[in-house]
């Protein structure tokens, strides 16, 4: 079963206008929210980004924080699955004909939810491996906007590589991954890329640095340069499905001699309490 439109209906019945601006044009916004132990996990603080989003892009919130919460607990009911990864997408709405500019329409909204599987901490341990590339995206990175043409290029490039994540830098800084957030370790300290408008500050993100600080390790939010990434004792890269994921390779070359180090633990640990705590 998914919500689309006010009604929950089979998923193989949901449908579209080909008017809709979300197909024509990218316009729209999304969120993408863990369910753990049958509980939506931080719902404030992704309905939180999903109005600056919508904000930003000027599309009315269809639902108050309520009639949100209503209707995801609603969705939840047709599941068994103890984990849950919620995508909820709001479009523009459906136009008159395909025009750039628009005027008031009722927005399109659209969720389903599919089973979370996440790694084990074992199986993360082994490391994973990474490319770079340049970052080529628009500059406004911060809204978590449908049009992800290029994340999409990236992610098959990763594919077609046979890595978990293309790391992307501007002017030799590194930014964030195509569908994560970038964190090292340098002498015991934590350095990731301030918000900003050229990356997305993701909910985990927030939760890796939560948890950092319940494990007393420093944090630096600065810009911090490819030359900086080899060096780094630590990389980790960071999203909701993902969780907190070490890295040990990067275009071929070793972190640290390919070594997970000591701070991915306690960091990963604690934002499995955090999980387990509500």
């Amino acid at each position: 079963m998914v919500f689309l439109n006010g009604e929950f209906i089979e998923k193989n019945q949901a449908h579209i206008s080909v008017m809709d601006r979300g197909f024509l044009f990218g316009d729209g916004v999304y969120e993408v929210i863990p369910i753990y132990n049958n509980k939506i996990f931080r719902l404030n603080a992704h309905l939180l980004r999903l109005q600056t989003s919508l904000d930003s892009v000027k599309i009315k919130n269809p639902y108050n924080l309520k009639e949100w919460g209503d209707i995801l607990s609603k969705l939840l009911d047709f599941y068994n699955n103890q984990e849950q990864s919620i995508y909820l997408q709001i479009s523009r709405g459906v136009g008159n004909k395909r025009k750039h500019s628009f005027s008031n329409l009722t927005p399109t909204v659209y969720i389903e939810s599919n089973p979370l599987l996440t790694k084990t901490k074992q199986t993360l341990k082994v490391g994973f491996s990474a490319i770079t590339q340049p970052d080529i995206r628009w500059h406004r990175c911060d809204i978590k906007s449908i049009s992800l043409l290029a994340n999409v290029m990236y992610s098959q490039q990763a594919k077609e590589k046979n890595v978990e994540e293309v790391i992307l830098y501007r002017d030799n800084q590194v930014t964030e991954g195509a569908t994560s957030n970038v964190f090292v370790i340098k002498d015991n300290t934590l350095f990731t890329h301030p918000t900003s408008v050229h990356i997305l500050s993701g909910i985990t993100r927030d939760l890796v640095l939560e948890s950092a600080r319940a494990c007393h390790i420093p944090i630096k939010e600065v810009s911090f340069s490819m030359d900086e990434l080899n060096a780094a004792d630590e990389l980790w890269i960071s999203s909701s499905t993902r969780e907190i994921m070490p890295i040990t390779q990067v275009d071929g070359k070793l972190i640290n001699r390919g070594n997970i180090g000591n701070a991915w633990g306690c960091v990963y640990d604690y934002y499995q309490s955090l999980k387990n705590a509500r």
